[in-house]
């Protein structure tokens, strides 16, 4: 380690009177990244095992609908994530950090957010194809997993990374040891495999501790939703819309194929998309730890530290999205049937993971100028870049979708990502201009 760092440094070539310093921000940058990043591909790599097991153990139709559920879920944690994760990060950047009304006014909101997510996905999984009993259960998944993902917002918020990082590698490997478990039993269908899900969301939440349960039941009672009305209308409604036009952006073809082809046609998109599902979580992730350090930096000033953090999460995320293209060329090369049944086409399979490479790539290089944005408050303007966005990915792969087929739409969701990451940028260069 210490002498890849010096390597790094050299190669970088920093004055010899500054290589101490530069040497300890590096360590530093690795090692947080390093801790951040390693719960959500324990979480990738948990969902991509489980979804290899399901996939050769159930029929297409199920394994749809289980991929569909990896799509709507994750929504539901970014929503979460806009909703409460730009408030905590103003709250808790303040000297005095957050008061005790704010604490359990933000805890309330999450309680109502909670039931909010469990009938909507509920709805939404049963009109994907989903029977009322499955639906109930993967309703009640969604609704623990946003709870937890509020659980890791207020702690990365509070910088206890580890209670993060114990929560998600205990959802990990519950999810695997469960699904094995079902498996050797001869007891692993849809509905076992969701149960399974539920009890690791409910079991790896209580790795957060008394520090979220004391102030998540105090809030029940003695919280008040009032004021979080004025933070939805300065912070958490633009982030929302933010987030909806972007979910419209990046999965809109995986709604519109499930409604509108139903999951079996769907099960091939997520074969070949699977494999880039760990860039996809640590996009998902590490905003939540960024978000409160640029929003330090920026507070007192230091606007060149945040600067920097956009650097080192673009390195971070960057490094993760090129892993992860490796080994997906390497599975499909040496172990393509590890992931393909002979009902699942290579060729649709290796054209969809190409497409999802491209994808990613552009969502990877603008994310951390978003944050650095959502850091700054820039909230409104960035929902106006999602929304055009969201508006030239829907209409591109509706198109697609109708003249060409599944596999073709997604360059409709590539178009989109070109038009938000073109956006983004200019607006993080209109920014700095003003506040360089």
């Amino acid at each position: 380690m210490t002498a890849l760092v010096r390597i790094l440094i050299g190669v970088a070539g920093v004055p010899a009177e500054r290589r101490a310093s530069a040497r300890a921000d590096l360590v530093a940058a690795f090692t947080r990244y390093a801790l951040s990043a390693f719960g959500p591909i324990a979480i990738s790599g948990a969902h991509f095992i489980a979804a290899l097991i399901l996939l050769h153990a159930l029929p297409r139709a199920a394994f749809g609908l289980f991929s569909f559920l990896m799509v709507v879920s994750p929504f539901a944690l970014s929503v979460c994530g806009a909703f409460f994760a730009p408030p905590i990060a103003r709250a808790i950047a303040k000297p005095e950090g957050a008061s005790v009304a704010e604490t359990l006014t933000y805890f309330k909101a999450n309680a109502v957010f909670a039931i909010a997510a469990v009938l909507v996905l509920g709805f939404v999984m049963f009109a994907s194809g989903a029977n009322l009993s499955l639906a109930l259960i993967f309703a009640l998944y969604g609704g623990v997993m946003s709870t937890r993902w509020f659980a890791r917002c207020w702690a990365y918020g509070a910088t206890q990374t580890v209670r993060v990082l114990s929560s998600d590698l205990a959802y990990s490997g519950l999810v695997i040891a469960g699904l094995l478990a079902t498996l050797l039993a001869h007891a692993l269908t849809i509905l076992s495999a969701a149960l399974v899900l539920l009890f690791a969301a409910a079991a790896s939440l209580a790795m957060f501790g008394a520090t979220y349960f004391r102030p998540q039941w105090t809030a029940l009672w003695r919280g008040e939703l009032k004021p979080f009305i004025r933070v939805w209308r300065e912070l958490s409604g633009w982030a929302v819309l933010g987030v909806a036009s972007s979910e419209a952006t990046v999965n809109a073809h995986a709604y519109l194929v499930t409604f509108l082809s139903g999951p079996h046609a769907f099960a091939v998109i997520a074969v070949g998309a699977l494999l880039m599902r760990p860039v996809s979580l640590v996009l998902t992730a590490l905003p939540d730890m960024e978000r409160p350090l640029m929003s330090r930096a920026l507070g007192a000033g230091q606007k060149d530290r945040a600067f920097r953090n956009v650097k080192e999460f673009r390195t971070a995320a960057g490094a993760i999205w090129l892993a992860t293209i490796l080994a997906a060329a390497a599975l499909l090369t040496w172990f393509p049937g590890l992931i393909l049944k002979h009902d699942y086409p290579f060729a649709d399979v290796v054209a969809v993971v190409a497409l999802s490479a491209a994808i990613m790539a552009l969502r990877t290089l603008r994310t951390p100028e978003s944050v650095l944005l959502q850091a700054a408050g820039q909230f409104k303007r960035l929902a106006g870049v999602g929304v055009w966005a969201s508006a030239v990915s829907l209409t591109a792969t509706f198109v697609l979708l109708l003249v060409f087929g599944p596999v073709a739409a997604l360059i409709g969701i590539l178009s989109g990502e070109a038009v938000a990451t073109q956006r983004t940028f200019a607006l993080a260069r209109s920014w700095k201009a003003g506040h360089g």
